[in-house]
């Protein structure tokens, strides 16, 4: 990151959807500035995420595992941790739903995105609140799509565009004890879940993967596509004493493809 340099030793960051991509560059990222990071996540797969981190960072890295849309499990999974600092609610799920398509897997696919995203957001706040320090940060990946919206991607959309509200609600509702929440939207960026969207467009349109990803990179001021670690930076930036006035916002991280 340049000549940026975050400290932040001591503090407790708890990273959901943490086991890959722009989770997983995010818990890193808190761990490499000296924090204590714990990952949640609903795969096994959590565990080799955390091992990866730690021997990164050169300190332990915490690992639990639940289904972020029960309740239940994220209580129990939350039990645990006696304090968090910061909260990062970046669990998510993204897939093709198009409305007119026939198929009934359409309207399971449409309640399990909207489940882990806006109600597995929601849980998962709701338990970490009181165990959040005063004065600490929550932040939420939202999407660029939280602003602007794509054909056939009705459920993520919509579920971004309540992660936006649900963002400025609670950072009404927190802010009285000093809890700061803000959102990062970030634009396309070279994940796991955005090339398996990428492909499942090239399949429904015809057209190549690689035109499709040139058409929109081309919708960016800035050229190329965006890795995992620029979310990294942004969420360290909005969590640190630099942001200390930033509460209820929707930061664009994009190169410039939405401009609000």
């Amino acid at each position: 990151m340049g000549r940026i340099r975050y400290d932040f030793t001591g503090e407790a960051v708890l990273v959901t959807g943490a086991s890959r991509g722009i989770g997983f560059a995010i818990a890193r990222g808190f761990a490499l500035a000296g924090a204590d990071v714990t990952l949640l996540s609903s795969g096994a797969d959590v565990q080799t995420a955390a091992g990866k981190i730690a021997q990164a960072c050169g300190r332990p890295c915490g690992a639990l595992q639940a289904d972020i849309s029960d309740s239940a499990a994220v209580k129990a999974a939350l039990a645990g941790l006696d304090r968090i600092d910061v909260l990062v609610n970046n669990a998510g799920l993204e897939r093709i739903t198009p409305l007119c398509d026939p198929d009934g897997a359409v309207e399971d696919t449409f309640r399990r995105i909207t489940d882990i995203n806006v109600n597995g957001t929601f849980l998962v706040t709701r338990h970490a609140a009181p165990k959040l320090r005063d004065g600490g940060s929550i932040i939420v990946t939202a999407s660029i799509w939280s602003r602007t919206a794509v054909p056939e991607f009705s459920a993520y959309v919509a579920s971004k565009h309540a992660n936006l509200g649900f963002t400025r609600v609670m950072a009404q509702e927190l802010a009285p004890r000093g809890i700061r929440v803000n959102a990062i939207c970030p634009g396309w960026v070279r994940t796991e879940a955005a090339m398996l969207s990428l492909a499942g467009m090239s399949a429904r349109t015809g057209r190549d993967e690689a035109d499709l990803l040139a058409e929109i990179t081309a919708a960016q001021v800035l050229p190329g596509l965006l890795e995992a670690d620029d979310m990294a930076a942004a969420c360290l930036f909005l969590a640190s004493d630099g942001a200390r006035d930033i509460t209820g916002q929707a930061i664009m991280v994009d190169r410039g493809e939405v401009m609000a």
